[in-house]
Order: structure tokens, then sequence, then C-alpha cells
């Protein structure tokens, strides 16, 4: 029997590391999970696979030959929805890739090329709304600051978007459903981890963190949004299909504290 559970570290680099190992050792694969993660597989051996970069490089060099760039992002996406199984799909997909002489990767009649595709939508539509919808606080230390809490994994993939459109401010925005963030230091952007203050909210200003002009703005900005906001005329069903409830707590406008 060589039925295998993969264990990886989480990382893109480590499921490209399980897709080069299943094809070396040409075992068949049933699951693909990050290590902490209960394999559903009760009579397949687990076996854990250390990341190891030049593997994943000649995954990925091998799959630019073979599909599209769009194809290629869709994958890269998909991973970053973090869905439960959502490894073993994107595995089923290199695989019809790979062994398929013609480029696959538009071909929805596969029931594993149509989940990627549409994970990936999902995915791009959460990057463009949390492009829309970030809101930056100005600190005591002279850093732009935002908090996000994305349905998916998406601040590797927004981040160019930041740095472009800030490009002359320091700026960090800090994932707090992952715990890690992106600090922007004015000429390249670091992945960060930190411990942030209980009290320190989604949006508002707290006098104890953020620059007294910053808190002054957001009152000021939440008292003309009250005063120009016609309630008799607020057509909520249209508001709500435009900006969904969960990205209120980002608004300045929305939150009780400002």
């Amino acid at each position: 029997m060589n039925d295998k559970v993969l264990q990886y570290d989480g990382s893109f680099t480590g499921f490209l590391t399980c897709v080069f190992i299943a094809y070396e050792q040409k075992i068949t694969i049933v699951e693909i999970i990050p290590v902490g993660e209960d394999q559903n597989q009760l009579f397949s051996d687990t076996e854990v696979i250390i990341t190891e970069e030049n593997k994943a490089i000649r995954v990925q060099k091998a799959l630019k030959t073979k599909i599209s760039s769009m194809g290629l992002k869709r994958i890269k996406w998909a991973f970053l929805s973090e869905a439960k199984g959502v490894e073993i799909r994107l595995y089923e997909m290199i695989r019809y890739i790979f062994s398929s002489q013609e480029k696959v990767d538009h071909d929805f009649s596969h029931p594993s090329v149509l989940y990627i595709a549409n994970v990936a939508k999902q995915v791009g539509r959460e990057k463009h709304r949390m492009e829309a919808f970030v809101r930056f606080r100005l600190t005591k230390d002279d850093i732009y600051f935002a908090i996000i809490e994305p349905d998916f994994n998406v601040l590797p993939i927004i981040t160019s978007h930041f740095k472009s459109r800030y490009a002359d401010q320091k700026w960090l925005i800090y994932d707090i459903k992952r715990k890690f963030g992106v600090y922007y230091n004015l000429s390249k952007t670091e992945y960060v981890s930190i411990e942030l203050p209980e009290d320190l909210g989604i949006s508002g200003g707290n006098s104890e963190y953020f620059d007294l002009g910053e808190i002054y703005f957001q009152k000021l900005w939440k008292e003309y949004f009250d005063s120009t906001n016609i309630k008799s005329r607020v057509n909520m069903r249209l508001h709500v299909q435009h900006i969904p409830k969960r990205y209120w707590k980002y608004l300045s406008e929305k939150s009780p504290f400002a």
C-alpha cells in the first residue's frame, strides 16, 4: 500500500515541495494537510515534508511551461483561500495539467479546474474589497497603521497595491486573524509578527496610540457623514450590496468610537 497523507508547513513553497515529492517518489497522495491539522484518512501513512525551495521552484517553472499566467495566478490565489481540502484539489489539477499535451487550465469540464477557478475568484473578490476598504490611522510613531481580518489570506497579494499607492509613507497592515503583517519603511516591505494591545480596535482612535490630529479627523469625518446622511432616503439593501456588513468595522464613519 503506497497511499500517503503529506503534511507540510502551510506555505505555498511547502505545498509545491509536496508536489515534487509525490512525483519523485511515485506515491499516491490521498491528502495534503498543514502540520497541526487532523487527517481524514484512517488507513494511510503520514509523511511530514520538509520545505525545500529548490524543489518548489522546479515545480513552478514546470507549471509555467504548461499553463497560462492566469492559470498560475488561479493556483496561487486558490491556495490563499485556506479552504479545507484545497491542497488535494490543487494537486489533482496539477496532475491533470502535467498529464495533458495541451494547456488545460481553462478546461472547466474537469472538476478540480472548475473548483480552483471558483475559489480563486472568491479570493480575488476579497482582494479588491480589502484594497477598497482598508483604512489607515496615523500612530504617534508616525506610521500609518491598519488592521484587517479578511476571510482569505489576501495580505500577500494586496501588498503591491499599497506599496504603489502609499510609496511616500511608512505603513503597517496587520492581519489579526492570521497574526502577521506587512510593514513598509519607504524602501521595502517585510513581514512582521507583533503583539497588539487588546484595546487598539480596528477603527476609531485611541489617544494612547494614535496621533491627536488623526483622532480629530476621524471624529470630523464621522460628524460630516452623519450630517449629510439623510436617513429617510437610505436604501439599506443597496448599501449592504455595495458594502457588505462584515466590512463596516473598517470604516471610521461606522465606528461608535470615532
